[in-house]
């Protein structure tokens, strides 16, 4: 800087560092010299958008974490719990849904080992889902079914078009569906509604009791969410012999160095409380010693994790290095890809408006603009835009008031792009 000249107080970017010697230099041969473009807002941008939609009555802490290439931006805001200590940059919380791109990462793992296709017959290893029938209508009664037409594929399981699972009309029509009762009161199968660890029986009883219910729809004909990825974790477990939580943690959180994520955690001191509206304000859902301080019963694969923003940034990259050679890069490819076809898309369980913008690839939606990822009603939100190079991550522990992205995951997903526009 010249002497009397202002201090520069803009923010820079590195985009690409070079040698010296073609940067007019021909005496430094060694050296590098780094290409800076001024950025249009810094990470204080992100911070201050975060930290307006944290307080008691709004979202009591979050961890987030924004990257741009190597520029990496993490930092946890607001309190574990009401009286609790700080939320850092490596607090745990519970991710819910963002669970099922982790799963079918494992499943991707499996096929490029060759221990089964995209379109095998599931009953190889399922038996307990041979032989299905299926409702004439949706919500009829569960003896009024018809033969189904072929057999459940891993494909079907991927994409959500296994034949069961939510959708919205199941919770807007004004009496319960007798499916819905079925799964969720009397064999408390806990897969077309919010997680529930504490009343899931073990896997083998859990698929036996699925196996006893008719499917909602045809297999492949139309896209249901959530119990597709739930059955995909069986399947693993099934096929590797050991438990749901090794095969991920061989397959997939040792290679991407994902040291905090599990079905529970030990680690309560860094679990953040979860809470849920009430008329009253923010109430307690799950405490820090909850469900999730324990191993459950049941590790269910669309919605069982916990994590961190480090942990699901490390799985990004993971995915975007093709697993580290351990998943075939053509699987990739298709996972973070449409996978639906037009008719599957028809009356799915979103809604016609959910395909608008975005579609459906295996366990993870994937938009129009090539962006992909996953949220979690427990508080989770994760979106990965690879044109962009850019990553955002969002770990709150407030339970989603609607199926839609709370307001502050969608502002701050939008200050990051503003920041590394």
């Amino acid at each position: 800087m010249f002497s009397g000249a202002s201090p520069d107080t803009t923010t820079y970017r590195v985009v690409v560092s070079l040698p010296a010697i073609q940067c007019g230099n021909p005496q430094d041969r060694t050296g590098t010299v780094a290409i800076l473009v001024p950025m249009a807002k810094s990470h204080d941008h992100i911070l201050d958008v975060a930290r307006a939609q944290v307080g008691p009555s709004l979202i009591p802490g979050l961890s987030l974490l924004a990257a741009h290439g190597n520029d990496v931006f993490a930092t946890g805001l607001g309190q574990l719990g009401h009286g609790r200590g700080p939320v850092r940059r490596d607090s745990i919380f519970r991710i819910a849904s963002t669970t099922k791109p982790i799963t079918a990462s494992v499943i991707l793992s499996l096929i490029t080992e060759g221990h089964l296709a995209l379109n095998d017959d599931v009953t190889t290893w399922l038996p307990e889902l041979s032989s299905l029938r299926v409702l004439r209508r949706p919500n009829g009664a569960l003896d009024d079914t018809v033969a189904s037409n072929r057999a459940i594929t891993v494909r079907d399981l991927l994409t959500f078009t296994n034949g069961f699972g939510m959708a919205t009309q199941m919770f807007t029509d004004p009496t319960p569906w007798p499916i819905f009762v079925a799964s969720e009161v009397d064999l408390s199968l806990a897969t077309l509604g919010p997680p529930n660890p504490n009343v899931q029986p073990d896997p083998d009883t859990w698929i036996a009791r699925l196996g006893t219910l008719p499917l909602i729809a045809q297999p492949g004909a139309r896209f249901l969410y959530n119990t597709g990825a739930t059955i995909l974790g069986v399947l693993a477990a099934r096929i590797t012999g050991s438990s749901f939580s090794d095969a991920l943690r061989t397959r997939i959180f040792a290679p991407a160095g994902m040291t905090d994520t599990g079905f529970f955690t030990r680690s309560t001191d860094r679990l953040a409380t979860a809470y849920r509206s009430s008329p009253d304000g923010l109430v307690v859902y799950d405490e820090a010693d909850g469900v999730y301080s324990r191993p459950p019963t049941f590790e269910d694969g669309g919605a069982g994790l916990v994590s961190t923003v480090d942990d699901l940034y490390s799985f990004s990259r993971f995915l975007r290095r093709y697993g580290r050679g351990t998943i075939d890069p053509a699987l990739i490819a298709q996972m973070t890809s449409d996978q639906l076809t037009p008719a599957q898309k028809v009356d799915g369980a979103f809604g016609d408006a959910f395909f608008v913008e975005r579609s459906w690839g295996y366990c993870v939606a994937v938009g129009n603009d090539g962006s992909w990822g996953w949220d979690g009603g427990l508080g989770s939100s994760f979106w990965v835009q690879p044109a962009r190079d850019v990553t955002v991550i969002v770990l709150t522990q407030r339970v989603w008031d609607s199926p839609d992205l709370p307001r502050a995951h969608q502002e701050i997903r939008e200050a990051a792009m503003e920041v590394f526009s």
